[in-house]
């Protein structure tokens, strides 16, 4: 009996990881992925609660297409729609602006996926976290293994120094606008 539950939590999860990554075995290439088009995982579902899950407020937003390109450069749009819940710091395209020249190019390329996805990992963090969790002096863990500190002094804020410019609920989380990129703890 054990081995039939063990055979069958097996074979559900290894069903899982496959559906996640798409059914691809080789994520070594970046893939642009059509955010409009209906023919790839979790990302491109429609319908009830689909417009307003993080990747899609991210979409929606004018002010986030450097980071709506990353995200598909690095091939994460499917788990930025997954159900989570996810706690994601979306810096705004001047935040991206303000690295040094050449940065953003040079991540996107094919051959630093590796170090895209590192740098999109540093802006989610499992679970939601909601303005009130987000205490001064807490640290956060994210999802590239990397802590952030928290800072609140009357209404104001910060994570690793970015400040926090808007909130918004979206059906798998919750995304928080920021000003900067996560790169080390400060």
């Amino acid at each position: 009996m054990k081995t039939t539950h063990l055979l069958i939590f097996l074979f559900s999860l290894v069903t899982m990881m496959w559906s996640c990554s798409g059914g691809q075995s080789d994520n070594s290439a970046a893939e642009k992925v059509d955010l409009t088009a209906n023919t790839h995982g979790q990302g491109s579902v429609t319908g009830a609660g689909s417009e307003n899950t993080i990747v899609a407020i991210a979409i929606g937003s004018p002010d986030h297409t450097t980071l709506v390109a990353a995200v598909q450069a690095a091939g994460l749009v499917d788990v930025l729609a997954n159900p989570g819940p996810l706690t994601v710091f979306a810096p705004t395209n001047a935040g991206f602006d303000a690295l040094p020249e050449g940065t953003v190019d040079n991540l996107l390329l094919p051959e630093n996926k590796a170090d895209l996805v590192q740098v999109i990992y540093n802006h989610a963090a499992p679970g939601k976290y909601t303005i009130e969790l987000l205490k001064d002096g807490s640290k956060l863990y994210m999802a590239s293994g990397l802590y952030y500190d928290i800072t609140n002094v009357d209404g104001e804020v910060t994570i690793n120094g970015a400040k926090l410019l808007g909130t918004i609920e979206a059906s798998n989380g919750i995304v928080y606008v920021i000003d900067e990129i996560l790169l080390d703890p400060k």
